[in-house]
This record gives C-alpha cells, sequence and structure tokens, in this order.
C-alpha cells in the first residue's frame, strides 16, 4: 500500500492503481426501491427468509449473508438478487441513517423502511456499502436528513450526492477483499473466544462442583469471611489521591474499572491490592465478583465487599468458586428484587460449596483456570488489535 496527500484520492492505496477516483452523482450510478410493509407480527416459523429494517437499525453489519427471520410470502414483494445495497429511510438520529448494508444473500424480501440500492456496471455492491458507511458520504448523507425527533431521507436526497469512486473495479475488489479477510479473522477469534469461554464453564462445573472422596462440603464462613467498607463522606473525595473502589467501579463484565473518586486519607483498615476478591452488595451489579487487577494500592467503599484472605483456602482457587454456578444459583435465591437489590455478608456467608479438601489440589486446578484466563485475555486482546486495524483501513481507504 502507498499513502497520499491528495484529497481527490484516499490515503491508502495498493501498488499498481493511480488513477483519481470519479465523482459523479449518485443517481447515475444506481437504481433506487423502496421495500415493502413487512414487521415482526408477520414473522413466521417458515416460509420466505425477510430482511426487516429492525434488523439493520439495531444490530448493523456490512454484509448480511445469514439471514433466520421468515414471512410468508405477498403479492408486490421485494426479493433480493444477491447485489442490493441498503439504508434505513429513518431512525432517532441523522447518524443511523447513514450506514448500508450489503444483502448478498438471493431470494431475501426485503421490508418496508428500507431503501433499496441496485447498483449498476462498474460498482461492486459491498463497495458501493463499505463507501457509503465510511467515506465522506456518511457524513454528506447524515446532513441531508430531516426531522426532529425521528429523522428521515428520502429517495430524491441520495439522487443528488456526489459520490467518488475507483473506476478500476480490481481497485474496489482489492479493497474488500482485504476486509473481507480482516472480517474472517475477527469472526474466526471471536469463535475461538467464545469455544475457550465454554470449556472453561465446563471445567468449573467439572472440577469446582463435583462431589468426590477429595472434597468436602463447606459453608463460605468455614473459609473465608467478607469484611464490610468503610462509609467515606461525600465531602471527603477529592481530584487526586488514593481511588476509592465503589460498586459504580465494579462492572457487569466482571471488572473494576473507572474513573474513580480519591481520599487523601489512607485508611489501613480498608486498603485493597492486586488480586483482592470483591463483591458488589448492592446496585446494579449486586452480586458480582471481581479482582483488583492493578498494583495500585485502593480503598473499599461501603457496599463492597472483601472476601478476606486466611489462607484456610487456595484464594485463586477461592475466586473461581465465587465466579462458578454454585455461588450464582444461590445468590439468585437471596436477591432481592426490586429497583435496588442488595445482599448482606451474613447471607454471602451461609453459602454452601463443594470444596477440594487438598490445597495442592486447589492450587492445580486455580492453575489451570489461570492459565485459560490468559489465553482468553490474549484472544480478547487480538480481537481488539483486529479491529483497530480494520478502523484504521475503513478511515484510510475510502473517500
Amino acid at each position: 500500500m502507498t499513502k497520499s496527500d491528495d484529497k481527490r484520492v484516499p490515503a491508502l492505496r495498493f501498488k499498481g492503481f493511480t488513477d483519481e477516483w470519479e465523482q459523479r452523482k449518485l443517481g447515475n450510478l444506481v437504481t433506487f426501491s423502496k421495500g415493502k410493509g413487512y414487521t415482526k407480527k408477520d414473522l413466521t416459523e417458515k416460509g420466505v427468509p425477510i430482511f426487516l429494517y429492525g434488523t439493520l437499525y439495531t444490530n448493523f453489519h456490512e454484509k448480511y449473508d445469514d439471514i433466520h427471520t421468515y414471512v410468508k410470502m405477498r403479492s408486490g414483494s421485494i426479493i433480493s438478487n444477491g447485489s442490493e445495497v441498503v439504508l434505513p429511510d429513518s431512525g432517532e438520529t441523522a447518524l443511523d441513517i447513514a450506514r448500508a448494508s450489503w444483502i448478498s444473500k438471493k431470494g431475501v424480501i426485503l421490508a418496508g423502511g428500507l431503501l433499496i440500492l441496485y447498483p449498476k456496471d462498474n460498482i461492486s455492491s459491498e463497495f458501493l456499502a463499505y463507501s457509503l458507511t465510511y467515506g465522506r458520504n456518511h457524513k454528506t448523507i447524515a446532513t441531508k436528513a430531516q426531522g426532529k425527533s425521528i429523522v428521515h431521507i428520502h429517495k430524491n436526497d441520495l439522487e443528488n450526492i456526489f459520490y467518488r469512486y475507483p473506476r478500476n473495479v480490481n481497485n474496489q475488489k482489492r479493497i474488500i477483499k482485504i476486509l473481507d479477510k480482516l472480517n474472517k479473522c475477527i469472526l474466526l477469534q471471536q469463535r475461538k473466544v467464545k469455544l475457550i469461554n465454554k470449556l472453561k464453564n465446563a471445567l468449573l462445573t467439572h472440577f469446582i462442583s463435583k462431589t468426590s472422596s477429595q472434597s468436602a462440603s463447606k459453608t463460605l464462613k468455614d473459609i473465608t469471611n467478607i469484611r464490610g467498607g468503610y462509609a467515606f463522606k461525600s465531602s471527603e473525595f477529592t481530584k487526586s489521591g488514593f481511588p476509592v473502589i465503589k460498586i459504580a467501579n465494579i462492572s457487569q463484565n466482571g471488572k473494576i474499572e473507572g474513573p474513580y473518586s480519591y481520599v487523601l486519607s489512607l485508611k489501613s483498615d480498608y486498603q485493597l491490592a492486586k488480586n483482592d476478591i470483591v463483591l458488589a452488595m448492592s446496585g446494579a451489579t449486586t452480586g458480582k465478583i471481581a479482582r483488583v487487577n492493578s498494583n495500585n494500592i485502593y480503598l473499599q467503599n461501603q457496599r463492597v465487599g472483601y472476601f478476606v484472605n486466611n489462607h484456610k483456602i487456595d484464594y485463586n482457587y477461592l475466586y473461581y468458586l465465587l465466579i462458578s454456578d454454585q455461588f450464582k444459583r444461590q445468590l439468585e435465591r437471596i436477591l432481592i428484587s426490586g429497583a435496588q437489590p442488595n445482599v448482606s455478608a451474613s447471607d454471602i456467608e451461609k453459602f454452601k460449596f463443594v470444596i477440594l479438601k487438598s490445597k495442592k489440589q486447589q492450587s492445580k486446578i486455580s492453575t489451570l483456570f489461570k492459565h485459560i484466563d490468559y489465553a482468553l485475555k490474549a484472544g480478547n486482546n487480538k480481537i481488539h488489535t483486529l479491529i483497530q486495524i480494520k478502523q484504521f483501513l475503513l478511515q484510510n481507504m475510502f473517500i
């Protein structure tokens, strides 16, 4: 690839393609149609596959080739031939509208709420979808959207947009090929992470919940106790100092995340260090378990519980007990329904677990799960990197 500073060509180009991109009105390059009215109420278990407006609006993808919603055929329905590009004709914001997808599967009904574009010669459907979504036309389409609570766009608005594209079809194909390969890499990596998660859950059930002669049933209080946090006053919080872990810092994905509040005074009885296990005891994430994953010294706020490491059990093994189904099932039984669910330390400490008697065996099991967690982290990091590469290409390969 080569980089160009000329605004009439993209910033990144494949070697061998030096021509400036052509600019024409979109209405000269595509023909337009509108989908026919179907709603979710029309869906059936069997019938003709249908692509609904809501699918594009709430679950955007650049390409759709795997559609599993069905309806009965109606007279006048628009059927895809595998080359259509669709946009929503309305949305909550202008940017919701400025997203195009390629329907690459033949024989799919295209429902109401969709503007359908049929590319003419020398325009790849997939290239058109990508370029309308990520090129300069993304903002152009958005500026033409009209309305307040719900914004709309019409065929006439799109027809007069000046659209830039490489006339060389091979150039279009090269751009799409690299993006397709990246998408496949991302999808494969996501599947790999999903399978590793599935393996982890199966092993948690097998090693953590299985009763044997090497295990014993104990309450949580037999192996640890839960320390409550300190009731910091709002007047104590500052913009710098020691970070305080509040229930709001314990996320749904089981991580401790900022932004943090800070205090200047170090409460020695309420310190939290790396690998300490905490519990959200009220709020939206009640019952969520997380571990401190930083070398910083944190302080523990009220309604955050800390599982004390009293060395009666391998502490890493304890963590995997607490994220197992054994914990989740018992938690569900005691959660108080309502706007603000909460749990108490005494309730949690009554939870019963099947626990390996040998700390050596506990350590081996926890080491196994640590390796699995490392694999999950590496897999998720790879997904993040691939997505960043894709975003960079999308921002620099279209105009």
